[in-house]
């Protein structure tokens, strides 16, 4: 595993393309190489995903996260709970990997905590005992705290917005998560392959489950950002590459070109 996450990183490296540097105004400097614009590569291509993706949206994924929003809250609170807790072991991992052995602390005792005695995290008492969560993490994070440039932005059909350290750090994620792993690789007793608890069908329903969840607690930040955009595709963009860069920076700061302080997250 780990010499394959050695070739991912080396690969990322020679795949980086030239970015524009552009100045950027805010709550306070952000002070590092990481750079928040990215080039554009594939403008074309990626508007025409952009509007595939954008009407894909509206036929399939906002009914039914609205159908969604339907249930109970206590229910939606507990299932965004629940994923968030499976989310967080690819954190601990990305944690790890870029050194920040007091967030894995942090990481590894709110899993504990929350899967047991917030019964498979279900219930967050981590947070009631001090331990709230600093964000998460992924590998295309992890290439940008060791000093990757995002190189080309691009949009991916259904995966959306994603820059070339980012669309590298996806593959990089599927070996660095346990979920994936467990979900993937079981091997049960008797020489049997393909535990059903552990089906990979499992990891595919828990990525479906977190999306919808996340489509319908930013409805409203969705249908606003396009109602106030003159450009919905480079709003999007903007908003997608400042949000990057504050993660990579673990930085509160906000840029002006674009307020998200009403989002709750971005992820790719």
């Amino acid at each position: 595993m780990i010499r394959k996450i050695l070739y991912i990183a080396i690969f990322a490296m020679f795949f980086q393309a030239n970015t524009a540097n552009a100045g950027s105004t805010g709550s306070e400097d952000l002070k590092s190489p990481t750079k928040i614009t990215a080039d554009e590569c594939f403008e074309g291509f990626s508007r025409a995903m952009f509007t595939f993706n954008h009407g894909l949206d509206k036929a399939v994924f906002k009914p039914v996260a609205k159908g969604y929003r339907a249930l109970p809250v206590p229910i939606r609170r507990g299932t965004g709970n629940a994923m968030d807790n499976l989310r967080s072991l690819l954190t601990l991992s990305n944690n790890l990997l870029q050194g920040d052995f007091s967030a894995a602390g942090n990481t590894a005792g709110r899993f504990a905590i929350n899967t047991t005695v917030g019964i498979l995290g279900i219930f967050d008492p981590a947070s009631a005992l001090g331990l709230k969560e600093k964000g998460k993490e992924d590998f295309g994070q992890t290439l940008g705290v060791w000093g990757a440039d995002p190189g080309c932005y691009f949009v991916l059909p259904i995966l959306g917005p994603t820059t070339a350290r980012d669309a590298i750090g996806k593959v990089g994620n599927v070996f660095l998560d346990p979920v994936f792993q467990i979900t993937h690789n079981t091997e049960i007793d008797n020489g049997v392959i393909g535990n059903s608890t552990y089906s990979e069908h499992n990891y595919y329903y828990y990525r479906t489950t977190s999306a919808v969840d996340f489509r319908a607690k930013n409805i409203e930040s969705f249908d606003s950002l396009e109602k106030n955009s003159i450009d919905f595709y480079a709003s999007l963009k903007s908003l997608y590459l400042q949000n990057r860069s504050k993660k990579i920076l673990n930085t509160e700061s906000k840029v002006d070109t674009q307020d998200d302080s009403d989002w709750e997250e971005i992820e790719n």
